[in-house]
Order: structure tokens, then sequence, then C-alpha cells
């Protein structure tokens, strides 16, 4: 029983909650970029979060079901239709073997997620089922789905957890076209003037169609660094460093012009100055941006951030109870 891939879409990539324990040998942690939208979907088919799911960006693909399957789809906005008929997102859906699953056009964000029973059952690669291109590692032979690609699926599992038919509105993530994107400041906030730091915090800033999951870039009015003499080793850029690791969700400004947020796929290091870090809990809003988000950074503390935490794990630990 599996999905038999009649068109791919424009990028469709298995992904789960991600290769964690690599990232200190450059392997980043990969997985659902959304990865709230993807529990959801697998906690209405019935699987656990960690089941691999696909992954589609701004198209669908075209799929032919071979065995009759339990599907949702969650995420980004888009029409959803079987058999040409309209369906909603946030359901538990069934589908017989024939049946056709396409989309339309996706309504805001860039993400959207098929959770299917079972998951799909790749080969885990270190751990993760999740697709990594760049390394050419997980999913379908480390690359997005191909049309004639028939993509498997695993056996049913027990979550221990009463069916859920709908997702409430109320725990359904939202995308609008304006966010705010809490961030604590460092390791090298310092190397900015008074005048950058006050630019990046209180002006608004657009994310560009520069945006995939190594890493998002957006437009603005720049920021200012301090003139300072470049350590040996770093280059003559004022945004240069001595390399250095990255966190998941380090922010650069290559040349003090554009922000990069680096994202699931980013690389673990490199010689550009992380002026801040996106804070865990903010994560999923980031990818939910489509080009042309606006885009505030607001600067919190340390125990804000572990505040934020918390509250995204009531969240999750109420959706699957």
């Amino acid at each position: 029983m599996g999905f038999n891939i009649l068109e791919p879409g424009l990028s469709t990539t298995v992904q789960d909650q991600g290769r964690i324990g690599y990232y200190r040998y450059g392997i980043p942690q990969g997985g659902s970029m959304d990865q709230y939208s993807a529990s959801l979907g697998n906690r209405l088919v019935g699987n656990t979060r960690k089941e691999a799911v696909l992954e589609c960006t701004y198209v669908g693909p075209r799929i032919a079901m071979t065995g009759d399957v339990v599907i949702a789809v969650t995420g980004a906005p888009v029409d959803v239709f079987v058999n040409g008929e309209s369906v909603p997102q946030y359901e538990r859906l069934s589908l017989k073997s024939g049946d056709e699953l396409k989309f339309g056009v996706i309504k805001g964000g860039t993400k959207y997620f098929i959770a299917v029973q079972g998951g799909i059952d790749v080969p885990a690669v270190l751990g993760s089922r999740s697709t990594y291109p760049i390394g050419s590692i997980g999913g379908v032979s480390g690359r997005a789905i191909a049309a004639g690609d028939l993509i498997p699926i695993g056996k049913k599992v027990d979550n221990g957890l009463p069916d859920m038919q709908s997702v409430p509105e109320s725990d359904r993530p939202k995308f609008t076209p304006n966010v705010n994107v809490r961030v604590m400041l460092g390791l090298y906030d310092h190397n900015l003037s008074e005048k950058g730091l006050k630019s990046f915090l209180d002006e608004e800033w657009t994310l560009t169609p520069i945006a995939d999951r190594m890493g998002l870039r957006y437009s603005g009015p720049g920021v200012e660094w301090k003139k300072r003499e470049q350590p040996f080793g770093a280059g003559q850029d004022p945004s240069n460093i001595v390399d250095a690791g990255y966190a998941v969700g380090s922010i650069q400004i290559p040349g003090g012009t554009q922000p990069i947020i680096l994202h699931r796929d980013a690389v673990s290091g490199g010689g550009y100055a992380m002026v801040a870090t996106v804070i865990s809990a903010d994560m999923d809003l980031v990818a939910r941006s489509a080009p042309g988000t606006k885009t505030r950074f607001v600067a919190v503390t340390m125990e804000e951030a572990l505040a934020a935490r918390r509250e995204m794990t009531a969240r999750d630990a109420r959706i699957w109870s």
C-alpha cells in the first residue's frame, strides 16, 4: 500500500521531527519546517508525533491511492480535492484505493502537509526519515518526490489516544501578512552600533522570495555595524567574524543589508556574525511566512523565551491527550 505519485508538485519531500544529534558534524536537524502543523496531521490520522509526512511547497502533488488510507492535510491554507470534489483541511479523511488527491492554489504561507495513517515508510537515515536534499540523505533517495514514485505507507500504529476527527479552529495555526518574531540578542549584537541595533529591532522587515528550508532572507532599512579592526582570520566585511557555530534560528546580516534567519536545513557554522536567534517557540511562525510578510523582531529575555516554550509544550500536550 502506498501513494502513487502522478505529479510531484513544486518541491514535495518526506519530513518528520528531524535528525537530532548530528548538528555538530555539520548535518542539520531538518524535519518539517512547521512542526506544529505536521504534528496536527499525525494526531488526526492516529499516528504518534514521530511518523513521517509529506511536506508540500506552494504547489502540491497529485496522488493516486493504491489502497484504503486515512489522511489529513494541515498547514498553509489550500484547496484540497479528492476525485475532483472539495474536501476540508484539518479533518480526518478516509480514502479508497484508486481515489485521487490533488490540490488547488495555496492561499497563504508556503508549506502544507499530508499525513497518512501509518506514516511514510521510507528507510530511516541517522535516526530520521527526513529528506536532506543537499546531503542526498533521507526521504526518497535523498531527493524530492518525482512522478512515478510509489511512496510506501507503514502499518497502523496505536498512539493510545481517542480518534480526533477535526482540529478546533482555536488550535489551528494562523497565517497572517504581519508577524512579530521573538528573538534573543547575541552572540554578536555588540558589533552593531546603537543605530544599527535600533534599526534591527524598531524597523519593519519584509520577507523576500529568497526563502527555503536553509534560510529566509528579509529586505528592509539595513543596519549599521561598529567600525572596528577585523580580527585575524575574519573577512573584511564588517559582519564577518572568525568562524563560529550557528544555533538553529540564528540571524545573520551579511554586509549589514538583508537579515537571514537560518532554518531547519541550515549549515552549522560559518563566518558571519549572529546578531540574534529566533526563540524555539517562534520557529514555526517564521516557517509560515510567505514572501511579502511584514516582520518585526522583538527582543525577549531568557525567562520570556522559556515561558514561551512552556506555553508551546502545554498546547502540544493538550492536543496529544
